[in-house]
């Protein structure tokens, strides 16, 4: 599929509201409503949406604490980073990871619900990562903006 203009403003506008019917959709779009299902069935099928989700609050669901975290490996080699990897998508804690380019080699954001909830994190799931040498924790105060 090409990414035009349409394209473009259909994943724009479900990034925004992924309950926007086909109907509304299509209308902000300018395209039928047959048209513009026909697109998110291809975008869906090539997996550039990959899928739909409620955005929760965690503070205001849980009264949960962000943390994000800085982790760097020991090396960069195939294996230490398959090995830390499957690791990681084990943790629960564990929210999001993400491998970086820059000082540190990931970056992992983790909800707790106190500080003694994330030490727990840190001791029990993040010091026992394979391969870590260097973990570095950033409190968030608030958030800003999240899409």
């Amino acid at each position: 599929m090409t990414f035009d203009r349409v394209t473009q403003a259909i994943l724009r506008l479900l990034q925004h509201d992924g309950r926007m019917s086909n109907a509304d959709l299509a209308q902000r779009v300018g395209l039928s409503p047959s048209a513009c299902l026909r697109r998110v069935k291809i975008l869906e099928a090539q997996g550039v949406i990959r899928g739909y989700r409620a955005i929760i609050d965690e503070r205001s669901a849980h009264n949960m604490m962000t943390v994000i975290v800085q982790i760097t490996l020991e090396r960069l080699t195939e294996e230490m980073l398959r090995r830390f990897e499957t690791h990681i998508r084990k943790c629960p804690d564990i929210r999001e990871c993400y491998l970086m380019t820059g000082s540190a080699d990931y970056l992992v954001r983790i909800e707790a619900k106190d500080i003694a909830d994330f030490e727990r994190i840190h001791k029990e799931e993040l010091s026992r990562l394979p391969g870590v040498v260097r973990i570095h924790s950033n409190f968030a105060l608030r958030q800003v903006a999240q899409r």
